[in-house]
């Protein structure tokens, strides 16, 4: 049988873990200069500066930047391990002269999560590892184009030889109902869970060099809104790989939560898994 994805990940983590100045990423980091999205989403603009001519184009680029470290091994005796993380993913209409190249949507994702080392068996795989986490995600605006959510994890990994797979799911902690719209407090996106769902499944599978991932993202509902996200990578120079991504549904980014999309997207990436 081919060796383990999540043990050659896990191998690799705890090599660098110790080191000084070495960074250990979390989530997929990558570099897309060029995507195309069939459907841009301009209406928050427009409410937000209703005299002026915003068009987001259907070109850009996108990027996510996301890494870990251990604050606490070993929290149980031989068991339970402490992390913080952070992951930053941005949208650059660098390709829009007409409005300055800005960065469209820019979303922030701190988090903290205790992992656990596993060998149950389950219908083949080996659930390698389960945790349980709390993550704060928001887009950084203010007002009306202000997006976040809190919310508390749980995550299990499963895994035999060149395939892995990931499930989380999750439990929003509730805000209070804002007085006004433009009330700085209260709960900007109240119907958030209806489109991002509460749980997503990550299926990851390495042929070879190549890495192919699928990430589906649902809540079960009959409105059937969620989101689907597939991607292939394989190396070209070092830890650089070529990456392409496809994304198909609602909640790409924060600004987008309740917007369907499509979006393929070609660059690099120096991590081949999530």
């Amino acid at each position: 049988m081919a060796d383990s994805l999540v043990e050659e990940r896990v191998k690799d983590e705890l090599e660098t873990s110790e080191k000084p100045f070495v960074i250990t990423p979390h989530k997929a980091n990558y570099l897309l200069p060029v995507t195309y999205q069939t459907r841009p989403n301009s209406h928050p603009f427009e409410i937000k500066y209703p005299d002026e001519d915003i068009a987001v184009d259907e070109m850009e680029a996108k990027f996510q930047i996301s890494f870990k470290f251990p604050l606490w091994y070993n929290v149980f005796g031989d068991n339970g391990h402490l992390f913080f993380a952070y992951t930053n993913q941005s949208y650059w209409q660098v390709y829009n002269k007409d409005a300055s190249s800005p960065f469209r949507e820019t979303n922030h994702e701190p988090e903290m999560f205790m992992l656990f080392n596993n060998d149950w068996e389950v219908a083949g795989l080996t659930n390698s590892f389960w945790g349980f986490g709390i993550v704060h995600q928001s887009n950084g605006q203010s007002q009306i184009l202000s997006r976040s959510w809190n919310r508390i994890y749980g995550t299990m990994v499963f895994d035999r030889g060149p395939f892995a797979l990931a499930l989380k799911a999750w439990w929003r902690i509730p805000e209070d109902e804002k007085e006004d719209p433009t009330d700085p407090r209260g709960d900007d996106n109240p119907d958030i869970g209806d489109y991002m769902g509460n749980f997503e499944l990550t299926g990851v599978y390495g042929l070879g060099d190549h890495r192919f991932t699928m990430l589906l993202r649902n809540n079960l509902s009959s409105d059937n809104r969620g989101a689907v996200e597939v991607t292939w990578s394989y190396p070209i120079i070092g830890n650089l790989r070529l990456y392409t991504q496809y994304f198909n549904g609602y909640g790409e980014s924060l600004i987008d939560y309740n917007h369907h999309n499509q979006r393929i997207g070609i660059g690099v990436a120096l991590n081949d898994i999530l």
